[in-house]
């Protein structure tokens, strides 16, 4: 059926329109309409695309997530190199490099351009009459990686360009940098510890590993943010200057660092640069300096490159933010997920206007290649201006009194064994019941995915633990009216209720309980494979990992975590006393039916009957319901005014039926 013109005027229209307030939003910073009207009309968009899906472009805003994960990057060459630059570190290395300009023009340049210096990665992003088709990372500046699957999540990335004097330019390579502000660095690394999942570094390895992620959906997750600054190959507009470039590439929809400013002369860069290091610790972002750079691309010309950097740039490094001080102690934290982490005890230091008196080693690997002991003189520093970390010691310095660092054999805070998985680089705790995490395993453990205990939420988590009532998860099953009520904030009423939701726990399905456990690795489809495999707790705790790699879906990452969980003594005791409190969970038995062992999720409104009536009759059938698209799910039912699981649907070439189709295939 052609698309009716009166359709294809509005999806053009629309697709303009959510362009233009991506714009003013992520480049401009200046937003026109609520997030709820920007969600009306992308939904209008959908709904079209959907309806007649050859409207959809590689450019519209809907196409933003919908790559299938990478096997690997395929090389990029780049056809002009991205070089790197020079760096100096003070005034006089500044005037140096000053004085090689004006005697190779013999003269002064026109001016400088100055810009802060972001530590994020290098990106090129190549557009074709002004639509995105490829963007890679630097590399080793004359071949990159294809991360344009990646660089697409980004809302700050335009998938077309906008208009510049009328037109859009025929090619256009522009160079930018991939970064993540402190504040959004601290968040993801506050999820990742919640998770169990290794922190990272610094922000600048934190925007790099998320835009080389092999899922483009994860990277969709993540806070990146970017900042133009260069070109390649332009054609079809001409630009002879960086200030008439970094007022062209907004005009184009490309962000640039609105902190940059035009110096006619050498006193003004250096009056720049110290107002920028000034302003640094207010910035969002981290930066180490100040990239000069000559301003008329003529007279870049004439100056040329030499070795592998171009001698028009160069970067005006702040002075180091590293300082000298002592470590008095090793110490060894237990994370929220039972992750052991060694810190330094320092002598206090002051570093880059801030006092600081541990620093952490990361893992007992970070603790040998850095070689740092006890007793020793280290360089501090702090990473991304936001971490403290110690960047070296100083063997020079030692008496032979210093002393080595040994992860220890027992948890510091429950005294449980504490052990090291194949391959990875933490030690962990597998206590559930640690002190030291045993507030994160009952906020687990009560989840709705897991054990499902409304009202214990958060605060009452705390409350519980902190009031000496709740120790343990089994605890839990202890707790008493008279007890409840005496907690802050908990009436007769709520304590009633709370008490009726532990005691509907007791007897919920298998694999919700493995799942609750909080098991490393072991997921809520992990914990359904395995109650379906073993009929009870108890003949779980004893499989062995040969055994368990036998069941289907299950590897040998999630084999071996659940064998160390139940070789934990104190794990072994918990699941006794859950027994002993009355948790019997309901044993399903394997899924049969026509529809056994596949996987539906829903989208949109369906006419015939109530989605939840829908998932019911797929169950009943043998089948699950997921709640998210992914390569495990086999199909994706489509109502009316489906959401954006359409379109990954089809990005990863899931099956999608209409609601007569679903009818059809389950005979209602």
């Amino acid at each position: 059926m052609p698309v009716p013109d009166e359709v294809r005027t509005r999806a053009e229209a629309l697709r303009a329109e959510i362009r233009r307030h991506d714009h003013l939003y992520h480049v401009l910073d200046r937003p026109e309409i609520t997030d709820a009207e920007y969600d009306e009309l992308f939904r209008e968009l959908v709904s079209l695309e959907e309806a007649y899906p050859e409207l959809v472009t590689p450019d519209s805003p809907t196409q933003r997530a919908g790559a299938p994960p990478a096997e690997e990057f395929r090389p990029v060459r780049h056809s002009v190199p991205m070089l790197s630059l020079a760096n100096c570190f003070s005034t006089e290395e500044f005037d140096e490099w000053v004085e090689r300009v004006r005697r190779i023009l013999g003269r002064d340049p026109s001016g400088y351009v100055c810009e802060p210096k972001l530590d994020g990665l290098s990106v090129e992003l190549v557009y074709e009459d002004g639509v995105f088709v490829v963007g890679s990372t630097r590399g080793d500046g004359r071949v990159g990686e294809d991360v344009t699957a990646n660089l697409r999540t980004m809302k700050q990335v335009p998938l077309r360009l906008f208009p510049h004097q009328g037109r859009v330019p025929a090619l256009l390579e522009v160079r930018g940098e991939v970064y993540m502000e402190r504040e959004a660095f601290l968040r993801l690394n506050e999820e990742r510890a919640r998770r169990g999942e290794p922190e990272f570094a610094n922000p600048r390895n934190a925007a790099a590993g998320s835009l080389r992620q092999l899922d483009p959906s994860v990277t969709a997750t993540r806070p990146l943010k970017l900042f133009c600054y260069h070109v390649g190959r332009v054609e079809g507009i001409t630009i002879e200057s960086q200030v008439q470039l970094l007022r062209t590439l907004p005009e184009l929809g490309l962000p640039v660092n609105p902190l940059w400013r035009l110096c006619r002369d050498r006193d003004e860069v250096i009056a720049f640069h110290a107002q920028v290091l000034t302003r640094r610790a207010e910035l969002p972002y981290a930066t180490d300096g100040v990239v000069v750079k000559v301003d008329l691309f003529a007279e870049r010309k004439v100056l040329g490159e030499v070795s592998r950097a171009p001698r028009w740039a160069i970067a005006y490094k702040f002075p180091a933010v590293e300082a000298v001080t002592r470590v008095r102690e090793i110490v060894v934290q237990v994370g929220r997920t039972g992750t052991l982490t060694p810190v330094a005890v320092l002598d206090p230091v002051e570093v880059s206007g801030v006092t600081v008196a541990r620093a952490t080693l990361h893992n007992e690997d970070e603790v040998r290649r850095k070689d740092v002991r006890v007793g020793d003189w280290v360089v501090v520093r702090r990473a991304g201006e936001v971490i403290p970390e110690i960047v070296r010691s100083l063997p020079d310095r030692r008496t032979g009194e210093e002393q080595g660092f040994r992860m220890p054999t027992r948890c510091p805070s429950c005294g449980g064994p504490v052990t090291r998985p194949e391959g990875e680089v933490a030690h962990r705790c597998e206590n559930v019941s640690c002190p030291a995490r045993i507030k994160e395993s009952l906020r687990h453990y009560a989840s709705r995915r897991a054990m499902d205990i409304a009202g214990l939420g958060e605060k009452l988590v705390d409350r519980l633990v902190e009031g000496g009532l709740v120790r343990r998860i089994p605890d839990l099953y202890r707790l008493r009216a008279e007890d409840l009520v005496e907690v802050e904030r908990m009436g007769e009423k709520s304590a009633h209720n709370l008490l009726q939701e532990i005691e509907r726990s007791k007897g919920l399905p298998l694999a919700r309980l493995i799942f609750a456990l909080g098991i490393r690795h072991v997921g809520e489809r992990a914990a359904e494979l395995l109650a379906a495999r073993y009929p009870s707790l108890e003949e779980l705790a004893s499989a062995e990992i040969e055994e368990l790699q036998e069941t289907s879906g299950i590897g040998p990452q999630i084999a071996q975590s659940v064998v160390g969980f139940f070789r934990n003594e104190e794990n072994r005791r918990l699941v006794e006393e859950l027994a002993v409190c009355g948790v019997a969970p309901r044993t399903e038995r394997p899924p049969t039916g026509p529809l056994a062992g596949k996987a539906f999720v829903f989208t949109g409104t369906l006419s015939a009957f109530p989605r939840a009536e829908a998932e019911a009759i797929v169950r009943s059938l043998g089948g699950r319901v997921a709640s998210s698209v992914s390569r495990q799910v086999d199909y994706v039912v489509v109502g009316e005014e489906p959401g954006e699981k359409l379109a990954r649907a089809r990005a990863l070439g899931i099956p999608v039926l209409t609601e007569s189709e679903f009818r059809a295939l389950t005979g209602r």
